[in-house]
């Protein structure tokens, strides 16, 4: 009976002893499958989808201090490198690369690459900011809107695009991980100084499938700093009419007579 009683014991502590790694393993892998913050966005807004298509295609408005600022149909590659805006007044800009061009009667000439690449990048955000030129620091989280959002602060490197020292702010919400706001600056004709005293921030809003991937509907723009967080909206943009769209070698051919920027 003492000997029963003694292999008993030797039994089960063998078999903890081989159980114990097996649970390490275990916690181990499962830590590992902890995604980043990059993933967890990315996933969220479905980038893998939306970089299956050809394009997106949208009306859009912006308005700024009660001015109509944009009115017009957009359409962008869905990996950036391409795109077109034309204008209701029947005017366009379009972009192939790092090179723009637009109509020769464009009434706000001097903003032509600014609008070329800006909405755009703002449209395209949730994509962009895993690109090789992106560089993420976490700042693990902030309160925005008494919302504890978690927080990425995005700069770029120096030779990407043509506002290398523009950087943002990245809230994302921490329960659904889309991106609700992000604050930024813009460095377009103006030094970083100057920029970074005026930053602003756009608010997404009114996420709206589009063939299973969210796309905001509603943007908002405010007064911002990281400090005090949204002060007042200075200006706002409507999406509507929004599609993914398959394109040609016609798509974004530029038109004759256009005027390069």
């Amino acid at each position: 009976m003492k000997n029963l009683y003694l292999f008993i014991v030797v039994l089960i502590l063998f078999t903890n002893c081989n159980e114990q790694p097996e649970k390490n393993k275990t916690q181990k892998q499962q830590i590992s499958k902890e995604l980043t913050w990059l993933q967890k966005t990315e996933k969220a807004h479905k980038k893998e989808s939306f970089l299956a298509h050809d394009a997106i295609a949208l009306d859009m408005t912006v308005n700024f201090g009660g001015n109509e600022r944009l009115n017009g149909r957009m359409t962008f590659l869905t990996n950036s490198t391409k795109g077109k805006i034309e204008l209701k007044d029947g005017t366009a800009i379009y972009f192939d690369g790092s090179k723009v061009f637009h109509s020769p009667d464009l009434k706000n000439e001097k903003a032509a690459r600014f609008d070329a690449y800006t909405w755009m990048y703002f449209l395209l955000f949730p994509s962009k900011v895993g690109d090789d030129g992106a560089v993420l620091k976490d700042l693990v989280q902030l309160q925005l809107n008494d919302v504890a959002y978690n927080a990425q602060h995005l700069s770029f490197k120096g030779d990407v695009g043509d506002a290398p020292d523009d950087w943002y702010v990245i809230y994302s919400n921490p329960e659904t991980n889309l991106i609700d706001y992000a604050g930024y600056i813009v460095t377009a004709n103006k030094s970083l100084e100057a920029a970074e005293a005026d930053p602003h921030a756009i608010g997404y809003e009114d996420y709206k499938s589009i063939e299973g991937i969210p796309v905001p509907h509603s943007w908002k723009y405010y007064e911002w700093t990281k400090e005090k967080g949204l002060g007042k909206e200075i200006g706002f943009a409507n999406l509507s009419n929004v599609e993914f769209v398959d394109v040609d070698a016609t798509t974004f051919a530029i038109p004759e007579g256009f005027l390069e920027k």
